[in-house]
């Protein structure tokens, strides 16, 4: 299941920044990186079908790479500009780099100790719920803000 759950991670948060991201190059990027992601990822499963059986490294990290880039593409962008979905990326960022790291250590930790292992999930628990926490905080951004906007009136 965990394929599918990076591929539409991955086709959903491709298609925000996509949305989100005004420069053309950064756009052309996203339009040439997540065909030929999912074509190579295809093309993967078709050669070695074995591989959906167990975490495959490599989607998970060539997925969850490109997003961190996007997602830089943005923070660079807003350097000098409105800090708009600046939560929601700072929360995509800390947890796609953090469960990248888990989930690419996933093979390992199944080897693990039990008690070593529960340490790392909880972990990645933690980072999901911080995650959570900065898409409120953006959502309260958005739509608290224009609740009083709409006040002032």
């Amino acid at each position: 299941m965990s394929h599918f759950y990076f591929i539409i991670q991955f086709l959903l948060l491709s298609l925000f920044y996509y949305k989100i991201l005004n420069n053309s190059f950064q756009r052309k990027i996203i339009k040439i990186t997540v065909p030929l992601c999912l074509g190579i990822l295809s093309l993967q499963y078709y050669l070695n079908f074995e591989s959906f059986d167990k975490f495959n490294l490599f989607e998970i990290f060539i997925t969850s790479f490109l997003i961190i880039i996007f997602s830089m593409f943005h923070f660079y962008n807003i350097l000098n500009e409105k800090k708009e979905y600046y939560y929601l990326n700072t929360g995509i960022l800390l947890y796609l780099f953090g469960s990248t790291v888990l989930f690419i250590s996933g093979n390992l930790i199944t080897r693990l100790e039990l008690a070593s292992s529960e340490i790392i999930w909880i972990l990645n628990s933690f980072l999901y719920i911080i995650y959570q926490i900065f898409i409120l905080l953006e959502w309260k951004e958005i739509f608290y803000n224009k609740k009083e906007l709409n006040y002032d009136k």
